[in-house]
């Protein structure tokens, strides 16, 4: 036989989707040749293939090789492809039992003497081939991720002759099965530790409890950044799908490690990132900080001195939770449902407003500073919360404030309300559910139009306002919207740090 089909998978945006690695053996002069829009590391296969054969003591057919990675029009990158078309080369030449790879899919990337290295990915290969009803063989530092997948059939393999062995029956690779209890319990640090700040401290747990943005600003040393730390322990559990699809995420960028399975990503870029590097891009678009936050927290300190357009960069994901990343050739779509943190001087030096009269900033520098976040953006965020400087002395005599436990059970009994009342967080409901499930009482209506009439409300932040008070409400156990949610929730609409 001098033709033989390998399945492997590519990688787009999240999605795997199925390769077919097609080795044709002919007569003529001895030659390797690899099609299939193959980017440059896909085109170093030949050399790797071929020494890893002859290391491992395979014939290498002294014929004319074609290896044509299917379907043509999918770009091909990375070294996973090293496996299947290794296989197919063994298949194709008799030196593999005949069928023997069938109804099993190989990924891998092929060292020169035939040990099988890592690749990116696994969790998305492993969901595609299940999918299939398809076993999946790779390397043996994947397999652990591959595994998570319920009744995924995965293989480790450490060498291209132990995957050979497999398949010819000598020796049979072990299914790899998930083991919960190398998985470790998240830790986080403990809202007790942050002494004063009651009202912060409210914010912060309606925020975790309806999934809400969130933007702390005051003087420097006053706690922003120390709150926004404790925000991940109040959140509740991650479920089943939240975990894979954060997993799948954070595989495709190649950092995910099993261990940490079903723990909220948080992630905290610098102030000098690219827009690329929180939205994702590259020559083969690759997630960005907004996706690898999908279902966790981004927090960006110090908002302002980010750069504009990347900030602007953030207004369609928080929107609609997901980023199409489009290049000249390829276009990547990334889920990014992720839970934005945010906290601000009120001026450049970062004591605007100071009785003590240290702020030396002239208005039009003030309104410079706070004019770098623009009213689009600034409308897209739920809730903004001043966080005052509290003197030492009060802090030294201050009792420790309540632990993130105790606000983490009222936390999940909330998202258990909004769960069992609409499947999804007050956040992410659309307008018609917010019709639907966030319409106030006679009284709450009226001070809600008052709150439109003198803020200026937009429809969006009027909503946005609304999905506050439906959490609030939920924190309380009330079955509708009452005067109380909804001033509750107009008071941490109205801090808007607007220019000066």
């Amino acid at each position: 036989m001098s033709l033989a089909c390998v399945v492997s998978r590519a990688l787009d945006g999240i999605a795997a989707p199925e390769v077919v690695a097609e080795v044709h053996l002919a007569n003529g002069l001895p030659g390797f040749s690899l099609v299939g829009l193959p980017e440059a590391e896909v085109r170093e296969a030949r050399d790797r293939v071929r020494a890893a054969l002859q290391t491992c003591q395979f014939e290498f057919p002294q014929r004319r090789i074609t290896a044509n990675l299917a379907p043509a029009d999918l770009p091909k990158e990375g070294g996973r492809f090293d496996l299947p078309i290794a296989l197919g080369i063994l298949a194709a030449s008799g030196q593999i039992r005949s069928g023997a790879h069938e109804g099993i899919e190989f990924a891998g990337e092929l060292s020169l003497d035939g040990r099988l290295r890592p690749v990116r990915g696994a969790l998305a290969m492993a969901l595609a081939a299940t999918r299939e009803g398809r076993r999946l063989v790779l390397p043996a530092a994947n397999a652990a991720e591959a595994a998570l997948v319920a009744n995924a059939g995965v293989f480790a393999a450490r060498s291209l002759l132990e995957v050979v062995a497999h398949l010819n029956g000598q020796s049979l690779l072990d299914p790899v099965v998930a083991d919960p209890c190398a998985r470790e319990a998240p830790r986080y640090p403990d809202l007790a530790d942050v002494r004063g700040q009651q009202s912060a401290k409210r914010a912060l747990e309606i925020a975790a409890a309806g999934r809400h943005s969130l933007l702390l600003y005051g003087p420097p040393g006053s706690g922003k950044s120390m709150l926004a730390q404790r925000l991940p322990g109040l959140l509740p559990a991650m479920s089943e799908a939240e975990a894979l699809e954060a997993a799948a995420v954070q595989s495709i960028d190649g950092g995910f490690d099993p261990a940490r399975w079903g723990v909220r990503p948080v992630r905290s870029p610098h102030h000098s990132a690219s827009a690329a590097a929180l939205v994702g891009g590259g020559a083969s678009p690759r997630p960005g900080e907004i996706s690898l936050a999908h279902h966790g927290v981004l927090f960006l300190d110090e908002l302002p001195e980010f750069d504009r357009r990347v900030l602007e960069s953030l207004r369609e994901p928080l929107e609609t939770g997901h980023i199409t990343v489009s290049r000249s050739a390829r276009r990547a779509d990334f889920p990014a449902r992720f839970q934005l943190v945010a906290a601000m001087n009120p001026c450049p030096c970062g004591h605007h407003g100071d009785a003590s009269g240290r702020c030396r900033c002239t208005p039009d520098q003030v309104a410079r500073y706070r004019g770098r976040l623009s009213g689009p953006l600034l409308d897209r965020i739920d809730m903004v919360m001043e966080v005052a400087a509290v003197p030492a002395a009060d802090l030294q005599a201050a009792a420790p404030g309540e632990a993130s436990a105790a606000v983490r059970q009222r936390v999940e009994a909330a998202d258990a309300v909004q769960q069992a009342r609409q499947g999804k967080p007050n956040a992410a409901l659309e307008a018609a559910a917010v019709e639907r499930f966030c319409t106030p009482d006679e009284a709450g209506a009226r001070l809600l139009a008052s709150a439109i009439a003198r803020l200026g409300l937009s429809a969006r932040g009027t909503h946005r306002l609304l999905r506050v008070a439906r959490t609030i409400a939920d924190l309380a156990g009330a079955e509708g919207l009452g005067v109380s949610h909804v001033a509750e929730a107009v008071q941490l609409r109205r801090n808007l740090p607007m220019p000066a």
